[in-house]
């Protein structure tokens, strides 16, 4: 690592932190954590490769699945180098450069997610509000351009992260709280004043993840007006049994980032050990369980993989 006041930008280096304390059974750890990102990567390529080669699978709620498989995917790969290089090799260092990439890959990802999230709260909403116009309301196109407009907004929010921290100097010890890149993480190490960060990051979590949880709490408060207004108890089950496996999905992603963002702004030093693992169930658990989720609970889907797994 370099020196504290290394006057060079490009060799200050920071350092990653696996699970302080447990050094000595790191390649244990590293054992789940292996199994995690296995079934993450072939869940999710399992599930983009059934769904883009059968056409039957072409419709608006299997291509907002084939969304977020491809959203769990990249969160997956965007984390992996460092989390398994601590625990496999024992490597903590990580360049500024490699950092600052890695936090906008993490938060754009983690973004994207919460708005794919919101894209399937209104197609389960149009699907049983009104199911005779469903699907030509959600025509591929049309979901394509919302996905686009999301993926803008996206890019658009996350690129000023790695230029906000450009700016700093880091004089500290330079020892980040996780085994990857934060920015909420990384900006606490600057030896200026962190107020524009500060602003800019709990802004945009708000107008953009906060916006996205509001909009699908709205969105399932419809849900269950039409619902209820169904007289057929049968069919009122029904209805919400197709909402099962997005809301699994909703509780995963946002339970733990709501309190690792409390923690992170508001947390103590004795909460750092609980900071450590909901960051690890933040970034690890979603991607592994949504395929799961999602082959289980959709009769066609997985009725395809089978097909396939048997053939």
């Amino acid at each position: 690592m370099s020196t504290v006041n290394d006057t060079n930008f490009n060799s200050v280096v920071f350092l990653l932190t696996g699970i302080p304390g447990q050094e000595d059974v790191y390649l244990w750890i590293s054992i789940p954590i292996c199994l995690m990102y296995v079934i993450s990567i072939v869940g999710n390529s399992v599930i983009l490769f059934i769904i883009k080669t059968d056409s039957s699978l072409h419709e608006p709620m299997y291509i907002l699945i084939s969304m977020l498989a491809i959203t769990d995917l990249g969160l997956s790969l965007s984390t992996m180098p460092t989390i398994l290089g601590i625990y496999l090799f024992n490597s903590r260092e990580i360049s500024l450069d490699a950092c600052f990439a890695q936090l906008f890959f993490i938060h754009s990802f983690a973004k994207f997610e919460s708005s794919v999230l919101l894209l399937m709260a209104f197609d389960r909403f149009i699907a049983i509000s009104n199911p005779l116009r469903y699907a030509a309301i959600l025509i591929p196109p049309r979901i394509a351009k919302m996905g686009l407009v999301l993926v803008l907004r996206v890019v658009a929010t996350s690129i000023p992260y790695p230029f906000l921290l450009k700016r700093f100097r880091f004089c500290r010890d330079n020892i980040l709280s996780h085994s990857y890149c934060l920015h909420q993480d990384a900006m606490k190490l600057a030896c200026a004043d962190i107020t524009v960060n500060y602003i800019y990051g709990l802004s945009d979590e708000l107008l953009t993840m906060g916006l996205d949880s509001l909009l699908i709490f709205l969105s399932y408060v419809m849900i269950l007006k039409t619902v209820l207004s169904i007289a057929s108890h049968n069919e009122c089950l029904r209805a919400l049994n197709t909402c099962v496996s997005h809301l699994c999905a909703i509780l995963l992603f946002y339970t733990p980032d709501v309190g690792l963002a409390m923690i992170h702004r508001f947390g103590n030093s004795s909460s750092h050990l609980l900071q450590i693992v909901l960051g690890y169930f933040y970034l690890l658990v979603p991607p592994m369980i949504n395929p799961i989720v999602y082959s289980v609970k959709s009769k066609h889907l997985r009725e395809r993989i089978i097909r396939a797994f048997v053939k």
